[in-house]
């Protein structure tokens, strides 16, 4: 399948405009790049919705604080566009840092409470960046639907609050974690890991499915929580920065199994660290 490439916000909307015209439905499938499986299930997820699909590739610089891995996070656009390609994306849109921040660019979206805990304490301003990049993507295709990985369970949340609160009409669809054979949850920073950290990393879905199923069965929570933390760092990982349940929409962290819930985890593996969850139950 052809893929067409553009890489400005003119050329994305023409070619957008034509669709409409046409009476095509728009999927849009927003990445940072260095596409998995987990990405193409998002694609093959819009194509099940959508006549038309558009995938963006942008490493988006305001996410990205101090010290962190901006200059070397993967990019291999030529491999990504040939994956899209073969994943039945339509066109991608890949554009340049100054076309989506201009000369003057000062709007910032924050959405406070959502922002400011989990992995909002570890990275302070990354949500903001976040809320920012997909709020101008969300504008400049306009599409009918949005289709994002449940991996990043808090980022999801943060954009179902903004579409909502911003009268933003495209439908936000999360779209379940796809993960490798042993149960490791698919992300492009899993590239980082050494052979002996990705045998460890498995350690921290396999503790967060154990804490699920013990909540379940009606463990006290607070005993479940040290088990898990226990078991990740005994695993290999350096640093746990949080395990903890909160309320699968709101993200208010609970004292108590007692309604639909998320479990989520982040722990740092030598100098990567991944994020994961699980629902509960």
């Amino acid at each position: 399948m052809n893929l067409d490439i553009v890489r400005t916000v003119s050329d994305l909307r023409a070619t957008v405009a034509a669709w409409r015209m046409a009476g095509e439905i728009i999927g849009l499938v927003p990445t940072m790049g260095a596409l998995h499986d987990g990405h193409l299930s998002l694609v093959s997820a819009a194509r099940t919705q959508a006549t038309r699909v558009v995938a963006t590739i942008f490493v988006n610089p305001k996410q990205f604080a101090a010290g962190e891995d901006l200059d070397c996070y993967p990019r291999d656009e030529a491999g990504d566009a040939a994956a899209l390609a073969a994943a039945g994306c339509d066109l991608l849109f890949a554009p340049s840092v100054t076309a989506v921040y201009p000369a003057g660019f000062a709007t910032q979206v924050r959405v406070p409470g959502l922002s400011d805990v989990l992995d909002g304490v570890a990275r302070p301003g990354h949500f903001d960046g976040v809320a920012t990049v997909v709020t101008k993507l969300l504008n400049m295709v306009g599409a009918d639907a949005a289709f994002f990985g449940e991996k990043d369970w808090q980022q999801l949340a943060i954009i179902r609050r903004l579409a909502a609160d911003l009268d933003i009409a495209t439908a936000i669809v999360g779209c379940p974690v796809v993960r490798a054979a042993d149960g490791l949850a698919l992300s492009s920073r899993n590239a980082y890991l050494t052979a002996d950290e990705r045998a460890d990393a498995v350690a921290l879905p396999v503790a967060l499915h154990a804490a699920a199923r013990a909540l379940v069965k009606g463990v006290a929570l607070d005993g479940v929580l040290i088990a898990a933390r226990a078991a990740i760092a005994e695993a290999g990982f350096g640093q746990v920065d949080y395990v903890t349940l909160t309320d699968a929409a709101s993200l208010r962290m609970l004292e108590r199994f007692d309604r639909p819930a998320r479990l989520l985890g982040a722990a740092w593996i030598g100098r990567t660290r991944l994020i994961d969850n699980v629902p509960v139950p």
